[in-house]
């Protein structure tokens, strides 16, 4: 789910960070990612791991699922976004390092984002076995939950797409601070409103691929929701460029 510059000053997150970011050292902004993303996958498996052994109801597990993730993810931006920016999804760093360059904004470099990205992916897989660790689970199991129908693959396009258009939308209107609230709970209600229960995050989407449980996505589903994903990034920064005025350049 950044931002760049000094605190309590914002720019924006899934494209400039998601909270305002004093320019910390490299290694320890890659290790904020990967042990941002490691907590998120852990409390989305996690969750749904406990969901489905307190309640056989599938609507109360994915209720509960989604509440953890809600308030897990706004926790983990508030405590991690002056670090890194939190974006903890290699489609912000992306988006982010695109929009900098286009614009000449403060954004990751694509120094940073090579070195964000692999700390997201890894950081998902260690949660995912984390998760899987706690529970008594195997540590790495394949998921079996196939997820490539096309209908899924659509909502994820609509999840991501969203969150972009969130994340840079409150940048260029000067509100990042908002941005624990708004992305948790926006994640919070894509998880009901589509099909994929918005995944919207090719490093969260290949860390679940790893647990064979609730939250889990086959291997063979994974390639289909990425592509997807990076499509909705690229449709959330369309929408930002036409719907939000671009802000002024700072003069130096």
């Amino acid at each position: 789910m950044s931002a760049t510059e000094t605190a309590p000053e914002i720019t924006a997150e899934s494209a400039p960070a998601v909270v305002p970011t004093p320019r910390v050292p490299l290694t320890r902004r890659a290790a904020a990612e990967l042990v941002g993303t490691a907590a998120l996958v852990a409390i989305v498996i996690g969750s749904g791991i406990q969901a489905t052994e307190l309640s056989k109801d599938v609507g109360v597990q994915l209720l509960a699922n989604a509440i953890a993730t809600v308030f897990g993810l706004g926790v983990l931006i508030a405590l991690l976004g002056p670090v890194s920016g939190a974006h903890f999804n290699p489609v912000v760093t992306l988006a982010e390092w695109w929009t900098s360059r286009r614009e000449g904004g403060d954004g990751v470099t694509a120094r940073e984002a090579a070195a964000y990205i692999p700390a997201q992916i890894v950081g998902a897989i260690a949660g995912a076995i984390l998760a899987d660790a706690m529970f008594a689970e195997p540590l790495v199991k394949w998921s079996t939950h196939d997820r490539s129908a096309g209908h899924l693959l659509l909502g994820e396009v609509v999840a991501t797409a969203g969150l972009v258009l969130l994340i840079f939308g409150l940048a260029r209107t000067q509100r990042l601070h908002f941005a624990p609230v708004a992305v948790a709970s926006y994640i919070g209600a894509a998880y009901w409103f589509t099909s994929s229960t918005s995944f919207a995050n090719p490093a969260v989407t290949i860390g679940r691929a790893f647990s064979d449980t609730f939250a889990g996505i086959a291997p063979g589903s994974v390639p289909g929701f990425i592509g997807m994903q990076i499509v909705g990034g690229i449709a959330g920064l369309a929408l930002v460029a036409l719907i939000f005025i671009r802000p002024e350049k700072s003069s130096r």
